[in-house]
């Protein structure tokens, strides 16, 4: 089944993730409708068709890719296709007008730059993915057996219980109040006709025992009042113990919405509390008509000692604090501040990039001839700090609240498609600040969005206000990873969610606090969170090997990088994209040790057989580095181990790690090429658990007559019996960058060591093939059965590449009995 149809079938809530997804108008929904098939069958996250889908933003002048221009082609030709297929019926007509609008807007905005659209169907394909599995995976949880199901809190409990007895005792009030009001008019009844009998009459026996009647049916009124009273009074009693278990609750709710904003795996739906605060919303309304009822008896008939006079005017007031008080806490931020690119992380806001955000009011009561409007505002009460920066939205800045939207559930107010300018733009460029400007640097200003909302249902108005979690705001890409690192830290240890000045004295946070966050980071962004050995290497790396949960790490240490070393996040960040871009499937599998020290390394490997290899990050590398570390003889027997340079995204956009295994060639002293990584930790076969993943590739066929060779990009690495041991990786320390997108040398070798003594070794074993000029590092293949066609070009590859590889050619697999 096609992804696209898979995720139609999702539950109403994870649709809503996909409407939000396409809110923006990068690529509309209906092309994405149109073209399911084509547009999940293009490989738009090839480099050639989006070479700078990360990283820094792309520069003013880069030549446009011929692929990516054919796919934006081929998908205007389908949309024209697609558009003469509709009919003339009135329905038809609106589709070919939003299918027109929208290739005219596609046009407009990706003519010059198809690149950018490639880019962002990969982006959307990819978070549609992650979207489709949580869904999955959702439905899967909640097909087990009820008793798998996670049972009610004690005061979740206690909740539903109390807003029933609360209904119930409402209900049983409202029935006591008109039995009052009749028992009040039979007596106001009663005491006018007496009183119309007895003017003029004189005293007589029948007068007396009437008067005592009366004053019976007074004392009994009475007595009913003050039953009453005590009765509402007990009622809002309960309704006060609900309003705390559901301020109780609601807190809870806030802390999982908080905790999954940074990658935390909770429950942020909101319909249970959305029917218990509009149940309780419910009584105490109710409860207040019946007060205003007591107030008109009150009215039309009082006495002395009428507790009416007294006690309903504080029962009122009593009830109205508690109204505004659930009303005040049910206006709340449903879905945080979020970009829908780069990388869909809440919290983090680029100016002129847009963002939504959606606000929600939990009592679904609304007076229908009343508009209800919410207003936006940022940075309400800004912090008096020097250099903090004002922002102007760019937007509408109000909407009204809207009951049980199609897309969406509850009252609630989405802003979409929002943007931000500095005010200072106009007059310093982008608007950043320098160092010694403000007290805070630009990613750890944190700014407030506001939204405020005038409430009125029956006799009840009130203003209503909530705010977002802290957002950063940063005006270019590479300030991404510093302004995650701050919201980690901040809904990590701030006890206050308003406090905009948290960086100006950040506190130290514990491993045990640090370790849990860290492994949210892989969950949410790799579906594989940190185990147990993986976390305590990083712990030794920041603490040393004395490490324990309340070892304490400063903000500082964890984020400020300290040229030319880096931070801790700097390398760990870097580490997640890595694997995010190129190793999502290996990690998610766990075929990736990945965080294991070069001690620890050196323990697990020599226990194993020779050629036993296993995946490590590097600890040396900026921006995300993966190696590959085995075992073999030493010069005394003694195994030793030894690593190839890391791998990064320069070299894993060109090639997939599993075919860099694959492939691997190590050329030893005896000038012999070979593939020492043969089983991959613990002891598996390298092909048998990596088979899956290699790219897909075709036997040659030697009787088909072809004019070229297939060709194929392969790493080799040379080593003599000289070269020294490279010394361990430093912590955070940069290492020198490598000379050309292909360098790939042992860790062992010397710095500056040649590939040519490697291809001289490899020209007796490689006699079929040959090289080009001096000095190049590019294998061309050659057929045996033909001579070579004058009209062949000269392949060229950047930097160290030593082999040429051609996607439109399966490669050749040579074997030396085919040649015999």
């Amino acid at each position: 089944m096609a992804q696209w149809q898979e995720v139609q079938q999702l539950e109403k809530a994870y649709l809503e993730q996909v409407h939000q997804l396409y809110s923006e108008d990068h690529l509309p929904m209906e092309v994405r409708q149109y073209l399911a098939s084509w547009l999940e069958d293009q490989n738009c996250a090839s480099p050639c068709l989006c070479p700078r889908s990360r990283a820094a933003e792309p520069p003013a002048a880069e030549p446009h890719s011929s692929q990516a221009h054919m796919l934006f082609q081929t998908l205007l030709a389908l949309l024209d296709d697609q558009y003469s297929r509709f009919g003339a019926s009135e329905n038809d007509f609106v589709l070919k007008h939003n299918l027109r609008k929208s290739k005219l807007n596609l046009q407009a905005r990706y003519q010059e730059c198809p690149e950018q659209l490639a880019n962002v169907i990969a982006n959307l394909l990819r978070e549609e993915k992650a979207i489709l599995s949580r869904g999955l995976a959702a439905q899967q949880a909640s097909a087990q057996p009820p008793a798998s199901a996670p049972m009610e809190t004690d005061r979740q409990q206690k909740i539903e219980r109390r807003l029933a007895e609360a209904k119930a005792a409402v209900q049983e009030l409202d029935r006591e109040v008109r039995h009052l009001e009749e028992l009040q008019d039979t007596f106001d009844f009663r005491y006018k006709l007496h009183r119309m009998v007895a003017s003029g009459a004189a005293p007589s026996p029948d007068l007396a025992r009437q008067t005592e009647q009366l004053q019976a049916m007074l004392n009994n009124l009475d007595r009913s009042r003050k039953d009453v009273l005590a009765r509402a009074q007990e009622l809002l009693g309960r309704c006060e113990t609900l309003r705390d278990f559901l301020l109780e609750e609601l807190a809870e709710w806030k802390d999982r919405q908080r905790r999954a904003c940074i990658g935390a795996a909770c429950d942020t739906c909101l319909s249970h509390l959305e029917t218990w605060f509009t149940g309780a919303a419910e009584v105490l309304f109710q409860l207040w008509r019946l007060l205003l009822a007591l107030r008109d008896q009150h009215v039309k008939l009082t006495y002395q000692h009428d507790p009416l006079a007294t006690q309903q005017p504080l029962l009122e007031s009593r009830l109205q604090e508690q109204l505004c008080c659930l009303l005040r806490s049910a206006f709340v931020v449903e879905i945080q501040p979020i970009m829908p690119f780069p990388n869909r992380r809440p919290l983090v806001l680029k100016t002129g990039n847009k963002f939504s955000v959606r606000a929600r009011l939990l009592v679904k009561l609304q007076d229908r001839s009343h508009r209800l409007e919410v207003k936006i505002i940022l940075d309400q009460h800004p912090p008096d700090v020097k250099g903090f920066r004002k922002f102007n939205i760019l937007t509408s800045t109000s909407k009204t609240l809207v009951q049980d939207d199609p897309q969406m559930e509850g009252l609630v107010c989405d802003f979409r498609h929002i943007s931000l300018k500095d005010q200072r733009a106009g007059v310093s460029g982008k608007g950043s600040k320098g160092a010694s400007e403000g007290l805070l640097a630009v990613t750890e200003e944190l700014h407030l969005i506001t939204f405020t909302l005038d409430y009125k249902y029956q006799e009840l108005a009130l203003e209503l206000q909530t705010s977002t979690l802290p957002v950063v705001i940063i005006s270019s890409n590479n300030q991404f990873s510093s302004a995650w690192a701050s919201v980690l830290w901040f809904n990590m240890l701030s006890p206050d969610p308003k406090n905009q000045l948290f960086f100006s004295a950040p506190p130290a946070a514990s491993w045990a606090q640090l370790a849990e966050v860290l492994s949210w980071q892989f969950s949410a962004a790799t579906e594989r969170g940190l185990d147990k050995e993986q976390l305590h290497m990083l712990a030794e790396k920041l603490f040393g090997p004395e490490a324990t949960p309340a070892s304490t790490l400063t903000w500082a240490k964890f984020a400020k990088d300290n040229p030319p070393f880096f931070s801790f996040w700097t390398w760990l960040d870097g580490i997640l994209n890595l694997i995010r871009d190129h190793l999502a499937q290996l990690w998610k599998d766990g075929h990736i040790m990945g965080f294991v020290s070069r001690k620890r390394e050196r323990q697990l490997l020599k226990r194993k057989q020779m050629g036993t290899f296993l995946l490590r990050f590097s600890e040396s590398s900026r921006e995300g580095g993966i190696t590959c570390s085995w075992v073999e003889p030493g010069e005394k027997g003694q195994p030793k181990v030894r690593s190839v340079e890391p791998y990064t995204k320069m070299e894993l956009t060109s090639l997939p790690l599993p075919d860099i295994i694959h492939d691997y060639q190590l050329v030893a002293a005896e000038n012999i090429p070979e593939n020492p990584l043969k089983f991959l930790y613990p002891g598996t076969p390298r092909d048998e658990i990596l088979g899956k993943y290699y790219t897909e590739r075709r036997e040659v066929d030697l009787l088909e007559r072809r004019k070229y060779l297939n060709q194929r990009l392969i790493r080799v690495s040379s080593r003599q019996p000289h070269e020294p041991w490279r010394l361990p990786e430093d912590m955070v320390a940069a290492a020198p960058a490598a000379e050309g997108p292909g360098a790939n040398r042992l860790e062992a070798l010397e710095p500056g060591a040649s590939h040519l003594e490697a291809l001289e070794a490899l020209k007796q074993e490689l006699d079929l093939m040959s090289f080009d000029r001096a000095g190049s590092n590019v294998l061309r293949g050659g057929d045996p059965y033909l001579p070579p066609p004058a009209d062949m070009p000269t392949p060229l590859l950047p930097g160290n590449t030593l082999f040429l590889g051609a996607n439109d050619l399966p490669p050749l697999h040579v074997d030396s009995k085919d040649f015999q």
